[in-house]
């Protein structure tokens, strides 16, 4: 299991994935889940992923060796997100329909979900979320973020806190105690995390960052936000059910 959310703002992108992935308790690793693909002053594609890890292995290994025939479509030439979102659904639906069917009679499940965000020269920021059966969805400004993987402990400090105008440096924050809010409850989704926020029409891929346990301020909001929680918890009013 995992968990990755996606933001799409008036102001630019935030990213957050965790990195761990097990096949039972005893069998725990850890991989990257956030790619980046990227031209200077042109593009930024931002690719999440969870589900199989063999199967999302294989499609960003295909997305990155396509990149290099100039002469075929691939993440670093199509015209728009929408083609590049089109192109990662053929990718998914090629790589699934290779392995399953390789594994016919097998029980394995090779479904994957991902989200592509980011913004090409010539339009605006776009995020879409794509499904295992290749077809996806985009976010809008009433829908401004997509979750994918274990996302039911964390959605709902998104939907009090997020809109589509909130500053990115406080939808980061929201993202990241929506992930906190997983990894107390959920021992499936684990540190590090892979984080990234993109700002309208930078076509930069600079703020990437990699939080650890001993990060300090993700240590910090952690703390921040558990005791302000037992503290408005405490001046609640006294229980009158019978009124």
């Amino acid at each position: 299991m995992t968990y990755c959310v996606a933001m799409r703002l008036s102001s630019g992108l935030v990213f957050v994935s965790d990195s761990r992935t097990n096949a039972g308790v005893d069998h725990i690793s850890t991989f990257r889940k956030l790619h980046v693909f990227h031209q200077s002053d042109e593009r930024v594609l931002v690719i999440q992923s969870a589900g199989n890890l063999a199967t999302t292995q294989s499609i960003i290994s295909l997305l990155h060796r396509r990149c290099l025939d100039d002469e075929r479509e691939n993440l670093l030439n199509v015209a728009s997100l929408y083609d590049a979102a089109s192109l990662l659904g053929e990718t998914v639906r090629e790589v699934i329909a290779r392995d399953s069917g390789a594994n016919q009679g097998g029980n394995t499940d090779f479904s994957c979900n991902l989200l592509l965000g980011g913004q090409i020269k010539g339009e605006g920021l776009r995020l879409f979320h794509i499904y295992p059966q290749g077809n996806f969805i985009e976010a809008t400004h009433d829908t401004p973020y997509f979750q994918i993987g274990e996302s039911k402990y964390g959605k709902p400090i998104i939907d009090r806190v997020l809109s589509y105008d909130t500053a990115l440096d406080q939808a980061m924050q929201c993202a990241l105690i929506s992930m906190d809010s997983t990894l107390r409850s959920n021992l499936s989704v684990g540190l590090p995390l892979d984080v990234m926020t993109y700002q309208t029409d930078s076509f930069s891929a600079a703020q990437q960052h990699r939080i650890t346990e001993t990060h300090p301020y993700f240590d910090m909001i952690r703390k921040g936000w558990g005791e302000g929680l037992l503290s408005i918890f405490g001046q609640l009013p006294p229980l009158k059910l019978d009124e």
